[in-house]
């Protein structure tokens, strides 16, 4: 009778941990249904100021901006990262830099998760002077997104330093080439 009991409730047990599963995979697809029903409103609903529109003109195409803000939205929202709102704001400072859009988000997931694993109030999602126990805080996103394009260009791509293999030597020098390799693979994502 014991023996038939412990079939029963191992049974029983094998049952609801199968239930328990099942529903956690419908639930993580509804989920992820839900989030993508999420960005495909939000990239719709995409609008521009004046300034913005003159900002687009630049390039004779409101698409080309669109399509970028689009893609790092999209990808800012897949990695639950705080610069989701700062997408706009990543584009137009790349611009003004000169910089490939994609190259502060890449390194901000190579140095921080995009941003999600930083110095306590420090908004550094790019490990930008943070070394020993220095830690470089900036006040906003904002201030580390135009602090670190301003590094770059100065310090590095006017130097010459352009792609992330050339920029690791000097930014992480101690990297065995797991930087570069992890910017350039989030920089090819975000195409």
């Amino acid at each position: 009778m014991v023996k038939k009991l412990a079939i029963l409730l191992f049974i029983f047990g094998v049952i609801f941990v199968a239930n328990i599963f099942l529903a956690s995979v419908v639930y993580a697809k509804t989920e992820k249904d839900i989030r993508i029903a999420i960005i495909l409103e939000e990239l719709e609903n995409i609008e521009f100021d004046d300034s913005e529109l003159k900002y687009a003109e630049f390039f004779n195409d409101a698409a080309i901006k669109d399509k970028r803000i689009a893609v790092l939205k999209a990808f800012l929202r897949q990695h639950d990262s705080p610069l989701y709102d700062q997408a706009e704001f990543l584009v137009k400072v790349s611009d003004e830099y000169d910089l490939d859009y994609r190259l502060l988000p890449a390194i901000a997931m190579q140095e921080s998760t995009a941003c999600k694993a930083i110095p306590v109030n420090s908004y550094n999602c790019w490990g930008w002077g943070i070394y020993g126990t220095t830690v470089t805080r900036f006040s906003s996103y904002e201030e580390g997104i135009e602090t670190v394009a301003r590094g770059l260009k100065t310090n590095y791509i006017d130097r010459g330093l352009k792609t992330p293999a050339e920029i690791m030597r000097k930014y992480t020098p101690s990297s065995s080439g797991s930087w570069a390799l992890g910017v350039n693979t989030f920089v090819e994502v975000l195409q």
